[in-house]
């Protein structure tokens, strides 16, 4: 479903953008009214009906607006008001509270975990060899057709595997099916439910499940409130941009369209990126080529980080100690701007939980995604098309924004590397997805990756397939490739080491 505009993600944007219309433009009188109104303006007579009634339609959509202004979802089990809460909320101060991720009780369409169905291509062959594999005898033949006994099958899929026919489907749980660390189970109800011990806050869920019932919070309505109010707010925006709001919206059109709505100043996180490489780069000579470390695992995904440190708490101190390109970005940008406000937009999910960490929460105030920050275009009535700025982003390296796509972080520390120290051998691995990220860290941890710089990635294809994206992941794949050929230069300058800012 990624990159496709489906229902789901056009009832997000609309719940983005009227929540943006409402910290835009709300006074403290009219605010309850305001928000009440909204999921009446979304679901009503005259709009598409997507489920069996607009009153459910509505009551999900009055929790995907308590979760846009950064609210938990309220509880089932007693009455509480839809803005219960709005007094913390209704300051630009506010930020993530954990849990990120929530499932929409009265959205979730409570799927069968896992199982093997016959469906009507069955064709009642006389070989049946489904019944014949099956090693519990849950197979029989009814009426000329297979038929599975779910009370016996366990689920391990032989039947699929050799049916001719391909008549025998797997029911999985999309949500289930995306999530890299076993994170979703189910209630009482059999709807899921996201275990927060083990999540890591990728957003692959979310993004997977067609009922639209895992959401995450946001900082749309605190950022607008900011916004309003005016000061200094500097944007810092990831690579991944590229393509993200039009295939023919430059950098320029980008700038001036934030600027548009109140940022005072754009920078490129690529800048971050830059200082990262040449950093990574020295660490993994000093550390790894050495022999002091065994591998060095790089850390500018969030939720790759989490995974090895919740997972793999003995592999810790092998997760990269230097800034992610964001904190790098971010701390540049305060060294500048000291009383600035600083806004990480980007594709990721995981990022707003990162930039909540005690070490980073006063470097990065806001963390929105390019898919909430197209619903605050949205309440502006802001076409980038419209909008051109005199200049450009300052001029990262190509290396820095190829961060952005799987093996793009390796690629980066590996070319300065062998810039920096053409006579060293380097040793690359990458892994994209978590279950992937899991199985490197495993043959890491045995010792089957040795002098190794291993990057991981915890959403397939990388951050341009991240939670908060616009487009599909191989259009944006081709623009960010564009974006890096165009680059002036492709290395970073080696003076970027000497900037301070630990």
């Amino acid at each position: 479903m990624r990159g496709i505009e489906t229902p789901i993600r056009k009832i997000r944007r609309q719940v983005f953008s009227e929540v943006a219309k409402i910290a835009f433009n709300s006074t403290s009188e009219t605010l309850i009214d305001d928000i009440e109104a909204v999921p009446y303006k979304i679901v009503n007579e005259e709009t598409e009906r997507y489920r069996e009634d607009m009153y459910r339609s509505r009551s999900i959509v009055r929790e995907r607006v308590r979760l846009a202004m950064g609210m938990s979802l309220r509880p089932e089990d007693r009455m509480v008001h839809l803005t219960a809460g709005i007094e913390e909320s209704n300051i630009s101060e506010k930020y993530y509270e954990p849990p990120l991720m929530q499932v929409i009780p009265s959205a979730c369409n409570a799927c069968e975990e896992k199982g093997y169905e016959v469906s009507n291509m069955c064709m009642g062959c006389v070989a049946h060899p489904c019944r014949e594999v099956c090693p519990v005898g849950a197979i029989s033949v009814v009426k000329g057709k297979s038929y599975i006994d779910q009370t016996k099958c366990i689920k391990c899929g032989k039947c699929k595997s050799v049916c001719p026919y391909d008549a025998i489907s797997k029911k999985e749980r999309p949500c289930q099916k995306a999530c890299g660390v076993n994170a979703i189970q189910s209630d009482k109800f059999g709807r899921a439910l996201i275990d927060n011990d083990k999540c890591v806050s990728c957003g692959q869920c979310m993004v997977s499940c067609p009922f639209g019932a895992i959401s995450d919070k946001s900082q749309v309505f605190q950022l607008c409130r900011a916004l309003k109010e005016g000061g200094e707010i500097i944007a810092e925006i990831a690579p991944a941009f590229v393509g993200q709001f039009g295939s023919n919206i430059t950098p320029r059109n980008i700038k001036a369209a934030l600027q548009e709505l109140g940022f005072s100043e754009v920078y490129e996180v690529a800048l971050g990126a830059d200082i990262g490489a040449i950093a990574e780069a020295h660490h993994y000579v000093e550390k790894v080529v050495t022999g002091e470390l065994p591998f060095l695992l790089t850390s500018c995904c969030p939720a790759w980080s989490v995974l090895a440190k919740k997972y793999f708490p003995d592999l810790a101190d092998q997760v990269s100690q230097e800034l992610t390109p964001m904190v790098a970005t971010a701390r540049t940008i305060k060294q500048e701007h000291p009383d600035a406000k600083v806004v990480f937009i980007g594709p990721c999910a995981s990022k707003k939980l990162e930039a909540s960490r005690r070490t980073v929460r006063s470097d990065v105030d806001f963390v929105i995604t390019f898919e909430e920050l197209q619903g605050m275009f949205d309440a502006k009535e802001i076409d980038l098309t419209e909008y051109e700025a005199e200049s450009s982003f300052h001029n990262a390296t190509g290396a820095g924004r190829g961060y952005a796509v799987a093996g793009g972080v390796a690629s980066a520390i590996e070319k300065c590397v062998r810039e920096y120290y053409p006579d060293v051998e380097v040793k690359i691995e990458h892994a994209e997805g978590l279950a992937d990220c899991k199985k490197i860290l495993t043959l890491a941890k045995i010792g089957k990756k040795n002098g190794c710089l291993i990057e991981g990635m915890g959403c397939p294809g990388g951050c341009v397939a991240g939670a908060g994206t616009n487009i599909p992941i191989a259009k944006a794949q081709k623009e960010l490739a564009d974006f890096v050929k165009k680059s002036s230069k492709q290395l970073p300058a080696k003076e970027l080491e000497e900037i301070e800012l630990k």
